[in-house]
């Protein structure tokens, strides 16, 4: 008598599977990485009870009694920390958007600089981006906040600009503007210039694609965006009053101020970035096809046009992925503020509010959640606008 067990056999015949596998092995994986998450949580636990602690987020709403030197919402000493977190919050998409639209706007440039004709052009892009890129980016925060501090005059003797913007060592001054209840009329009718704006775009492409004739589209935009609000913003008698700043004693008083630290930031930030994007861009454009270039000449399309409407919108498919990692580091390398003094997430609910609450692993929970909302958000918005410009099979 003899037995035979088909339990290997089964086990052979769904590991040889393709689909069957590829599923055990995607159990196992999650498996194995809910296991470090709960080994991770037990022993963080266990090491809070050894010490005498739990995880409670009740201190937000306590008196953060520490100031804040840039801020855009009412915020003071006796404010909670939640609201000293909101603000460092709003510092940092500040940093990171302003960042983000200047290293884009530098980046494409210095990559059509590193691809021009002219000799001089060509190697002054060349050796920024080399030169840029291989130094690490806070020894550029804290050059360019250096040299801001110390080539800068004091505020008394800023630099000014109709009396009405003063830069100095401790910032640029601006008015504030004081807005009128018609100025949201001047607002309504930009809204409404704009979206005439959008869909004569559309309406000018749509046109072209059926007849072949063109309109000075930017030409008529900029016109509408321009001209009828400036125009409704003088009828209505300039809805908006200005709080110009003075110096009074050792420094100015009203308006409004943009501190050094956040412009070395952002100008650190940016400058450091768009030398990556710039290699990005010239990357994208050499994988254009030189045959695509040849026949846009031929139809008697200029360089410009060229490249607006036949290089760019292809070269956009490869550049698009790795630009979303150059928006991803410099939204994170923007923790690096707290070595200059900006009060970001990172020095206000990471840095200040962790050190008087001794809270540290609640904070830091809420600032890597943070970073990782900001991440996968921007990742999101490239990812879509990647799906919205590639190749459509037919």
């Amino acid at each position: 008598m003899s037995f035979t067990s088909t339990s290997p056999n089964v086990l052979l015949r769904a590991w040889n599977n393709k689909e069957t596998r590829s599923v055990i092995i995607q159990i196992l994986a999650i498996a194995l990485i809910m296991a470090c998450f709960a080994y991770i949580i037990r022993n963080a636990v266990i090491n809070l009870e050894t010490i005498g602690k739990d995880i409670n987020f009740n201190f937000l709403w306590q008196p953060a009694s520490y100031d804040i030197n840039q801020y855009l919402i009412e915020y003071n000493s006796r404010s909670s920390h939640f609201t000293a977190f909101i603000v460092g919050l709003i510092n940092t998409l500040l940093i990171a958007v302003a960042g983000i639209v200047l290293a884009t706007i530098a980046g494409f440039l210095l990559g059509v600089m590193r691809l021009s004709n002219n000799w001089l052009t060509q190697k002054i892009a060349y050796v920024y981006i080399e030169f840029v890129r291989n130094v690490p980016v806070l020894l550029w925060i804290l050059l360019v906040h250096g040299l801001i501090i110390h080539s800068l005059p004091r505020p008394k003797d800023s630099y000014q600009l109709a009396d009405t913007f003063f830069l100095n060592n401790r910032g640029l001054h601006s008015p504030t503007p004081d807005f009128q209840p018609w100025f949201w009329g001047v607002v309504g009718l930009l809204t409404a210039s704009i979206v005439f704006a959008w869909w004569f775009k559309r309406y000018a492409n749509r046109v072209q694609q059926q007849t072949g004739n063109t309109y000075p589209v930017f030409w008529i935009n900029c016109a509408v965006i321009v001209i009828i609000p400036s125009l409704a913003y003088w009828l209505l008698g300039s809805p908006i009053e200005w709080k110009i700043p003075s110096l009074q004693g050792f420094n100015f008083k009203g308006g409004m101020v943009v501190r050094p630290e956040f412009i070395a930031l952002w100008l650190a930030l940016s400058m450091y970035t768009a030398a990556f994007i710039g290699e990005i861009v010239r990357a994208g454009i050499m994988a254009v096809n030189h045959g695509q270039t040849e026949a846009a000449y031929a139809l008697g399309l200029n360089s410009t046009r060229t490249l607006n409407l036949v290089v760019i919108p292809q070269a956009l498919r490869v550049i698009v992925p790795p630009l979303t990692s150059q928006y991803l580091n410099l939204t994170k390398n923007s923790s690096l503020a707290i070595a200059i003094g900006y009060m970001d997430i990172v020095a206000t609910i990471g840095g200040i509010s962790l050190n008087q609450t001794g809270r540290e692993m609640e904070c830091m929970l809420i600032v890597l959640l943070t970073y990782l909302t900001f991440s996968l958000l921007i990742s999101s918005v490239m990812n879509w606008y990647n799906n919205h410009i590639k190749l459509v099979d037919r």
